[in-house]
């Protein structure tokens, strides 16, 4: 990217507290310093460093064994892992709410000899399994923190560790203070890893596939959270359903993700941005080679537009804080404390469209259509099969498709379903007779689940790690998991309270909301898709938030620095319009 074009953003508005540290290097400046022995020149006339391979070679075994494609798969995998890990956390607490044992020990509510579970205290209840949003709300801002001091690999398996400990504090519980501690210690674990992986995975793809390698590993997500589903349904045969294995090994099963994170991340590349930004070109260098290939000047071309982007700013970002980042202080043009509110609110709409809902409280949903218990969690393990399946949609259409539509496509047939399935559970409640209106509603409930896998999963997840400057990747995506951990732990709150006051009308607030989300993400959010993550700063240069002047203002940025596309000249680059 141009540094002219990046100087002019970055330049705080005048009185700005900041307006004496930002540097004021050009790019020539950054790439074109004094010819060293060690050096070499690219077809561009700017001098990047020679390699010494022996210096480099060694240090990262996945690095070197592979690279290109076979090299972005392996990524993808353990990334995957990590992913894996979170929604298998996120699926869990639907079936261990319903063990006996576990209701016995949390005392929110009493077992009949059959082993029905009788909730006397919904709150109780919402408030265990909430409170590990607060959890994930502390990691989140931990993880930004470690993320930019540690690097990405070395915050991972902080991440993973932590949660470690947060499963073995779990699968141990005696009480709900014991649970709710232990919830709280797994939840910052879970901040970490969902911070810091999403960006890690969006520093190492291609611009022209990000979104798909990001939807690749969601695929995982729900994969957990239906292993987490199967495996307490087939554990509640065990002892007709009281013994406490039903809960107490489906929790401890986390740590095997964790356990298999913690013995091979450190064999994995690490962000060559960040790398960058803490001095260390030359493996920065080394890795993009391996991720791109030497047959192009892609990597170089890569590698010299970080290089200008981390000098223009690094004497900026250890003045970059949290409060500063939420208010804006000091980033100018850069607008950072929009792109924060942005990724803040996406978060809170993605959890209440409906899905936070549908994960933990499938089987109230399945019950209040006129099925048994039994049968109402057999649905709800099939339907996150079907959530799963899903996924692999938005890993084609993505970043074909682009953010926006994909939104508003979802947006659309989410309202619909959810309206139909409130529907059809008050046409079953009006005539209990009629067992058509109790499997329509079921369907509804299915094809809403599909929908939001082919949508809404992955984008509030990609978006935050492809609007924020490099300085401060890790801390904006920070604030996407903070908006999540509130979306999540206040709907998961108020969820058993809702259905036990308001029933099927619960899901016609799901389907107002989902409507009202055309309108903001139609006014608000730019598209991001095909374009570099360098580039991604020109579309939030305009002094106003409206999509339409955004778009305008980086039409006119670009026409006037041409150079701001060389990066990825082999990919197309043209974002969908919506």
């Amino acid at each position: 990217m141009s540094s002219k074009v990046i100087r002019s953003l970055a330049e705080p508005h005048a009185g700005s507290p900041l307006e004496d540290d930002v540097p004021l290097l050009q790019h020539q400046q950054a790439v074109n310093s004094t010819a060293d022995e060690g050096r070499s020149t690219t077809g561009r006339g700017e001098r990047i460093p020679q390699l010494e391979s022996s210096t480099i070679k060694g240090r990262f075994s996945f690095t070197d064994t592979y690279e290109k494609g076979s090299l972005l798969v392996a990524i993808n995998c353990v990334a995957g892992l990590a992913i894996f890990f979170f929604g298998y956390d996120q699926g869990l607490m639907s079936g261990v709410n319903n063990s006996p044992d576990y209701v016995n020990h949390m005392k929110y509510g009493y077992v009949d000899p059959d082993g029905t579970v009788h909730v006397t205290d919904s709150a109780k209840q919402g408030g265990i399994v909430a409170i590990y949003y607060f959890g994930t709300l502390l990691g989140c801002f931990l993880g930004g923190y470690l993320g930019d001091r540690l690097g990405r690999i070395n915050s991972i398996g902080v991440g993973a560790v932590w949660a470690v400990i947060g499963t073995l504090l779990q699968c141990t519980a005696q009480n709900a203070q014991w649970m709710s501690y232990a919830r709280v210690v797994n939840g910052i674990g879970t901040g970490i890893l969902n911070t810091v992986v999403p960006v890690w995975s969006a520093e190492t793809a291609e611009s022209k596939s990000r979104g798909q390698f990001i939807a690749l590993e969601f695929t995982l997500n729900i994969f957990g959270v239906a292993a987490a589903y199967w495996l307490e349904y087939a554990l509640s045969t065990i002892n007709g359903g009281f013994s406490p294995i039903r809960w107490r090994l489906p929790v401890a099963f986390q740590a095997i993700p964790l356990f298999a994170l913690c013995a091979i991340i450190w064999a994995f590349p690490e962000s060559p941005r960040w790398l960058v930004m803490n001095g260390r070109n030359e493996e920065a260098l080394y890795i993009l080679q391996r991720l791109r290939g030497t047959e192009t000047a892609e990597a170089e071309d890569e590698y010299k537009d970080i290089v200008a982007n981390v000098q223009l700013v690094h004497q900026n970002s250890n003045k970059i804080s949290y409060f500063r980042m939420f208010f804006g202080i000091g980033s100018g043009n850069l607008h950072i404390g929009r792109r924060v509110q942005l990724v803040v609110w996406l978060m809170i709409l993605q959890e209440w469209i409906g899905i936070a809902g549908v994960t933990v409280y499938a089987p109230t949903m399945f019950a209040d259509a006129g099925f048994s218990a039994g049968t109402s969690e057999l649905l709800s393990g099939l339907n996150n099969i079907c959530y799963m399946l899903s996924t692999l949609v938005n890993a084609f259409t993505v970043d074909k498709i682009g953010r926006r539509r994909t939104l508003f496509y979802g947006a659309i047939g989410q309202a619909i379903t959810m309206f139909l399935a409130g529907a059809f559970s008050r046409f079953h409640e009006e005539h209990p007779s009629e067992a058509g209106y109790g499997g329509l509603a079921a369907t509804s409930i299915f094809v809403y689940t599909s929908i939001f896998g082919a949508t809404w999963l992955v984008v509030p997840f990609l978006y935050p790690t492809e609007i924020f400057p490099l300085e401060v990747r890790t801390r904006g995506n920070a604030f996407a998991v903070f908006g999540w951990s509130i979306g999540n732990g206040w709907l998961t709150l108020l969820c058993p309270v809702m259905f036990d006051l308001y029933g099927y009308k619960t899901l016609y607030v799901f389907a107002v909301i989902n409507v009202l989300t055309i309108p903001i993400v139609w006014a608000l959010y730019p598209e991001t898709s095909q374009r570099t993550l360098e580039e991604i700063d020109l579309l939030f240069a305009s002094n106003s938030p409206w999509v339409w002047d955004a778009e305008k203002e980086f039409e006119r940025l670009k026409a006037e620095h041409p150079e701001v596309l060389h990066n990825a000249q082999d990919g197309p680059h043209d974002a969908p319009t919506v």
